[in-house]
């Protein structure tokens, strides 16, 4: 089940298929997730880039800048991509430290930087819609994908983000299974198991 209607995820996608054929980037946000986990799609873009590129974008693209916080912005079709720059914008990890991999042809971070980041942005849009897709995002990796947790807290001390380990056990203890399972094709009671087996393992790493 996808959290977004299908129109606008299509249309989101296509438009990442087309900057991926012309520019340099690291995707992160919900399309990043995408990628690890294939579960649920993304409406807006997030990417981040390096002065070099946003020269590049600035002759195709109308390029605002956000100075508040500290971004670029580009809208398409009614698709937002925020753009993020290396040694300028602040990400919960700085963008030019952040370990990356490549699936399908996308430079993506690490599964536990990407993480870190989208636990970032659960914490800054908690009580919004975003923020509940945030919290979908978050589990979606953490079933899915293989996560290396004494990376993931060598990462948070490095970054001095001890707080977020137990961010994130608050967040699995206080997940509904109910309502989230859904969006993660799982039933509620398997849902409730992984979430179990999470904390297990948590548990083990401090």
């Amino acid at each position: 089940m996808q959290y977004w209607n299908d129109q606008t995820t299509e249309k989101s996608w296509d438009i990442l298929q087309q900057i991926k054929g012309k520019f340099k980037f690291i995707l992160i946000g919900g399309w990043a997730v995408y990628l690890w986990t294939k579960t649920a799609k993304s409406k807006d873009i997030d990417i981040i880039i390096d002065f070099n590129t946003l020269s590049k974008l600035k002759q195709e693209y109308q390029v605002n800048k956000n100075t508040n916080l500290k971004k670029y912005e580009i809208k398409i079709d009614n698709i937002d991509i925020d753009i993020y720059l290396k040694f300028f914008s602040e990400l919960t990890i700085p963008a030019q430290d952040i370990q990356t991999t490549e699936i399908e042809g996308f430079e993506t971070p690490k599964i536990e930087e990407l993480i870190i980041l989208k636990q970032g942005a659960e914490l800054d849009r908690r009580k919004s819609e975003k923020g509940e897709k945030d919290r979908i995002d978050i589990f979606s990796l953490l079933f899915n994908c293989s996560i290396d947790f004494k990376r993931y807290l060598k990462i948070l001390k490095q970054s001095n983000l001890t707080n977020y380990f137990t961010n994130l056990t608050s967040l699995i203890r206080s997940s509904n299974p109910t309502t989230q399972s859904k969006y993660l094709s799982l039933t509620p009671r398997e849902f409730k198991l992984k979430k179990q087996e999470l904390l297990d393992r948590l548990r083990k790493i401090r």
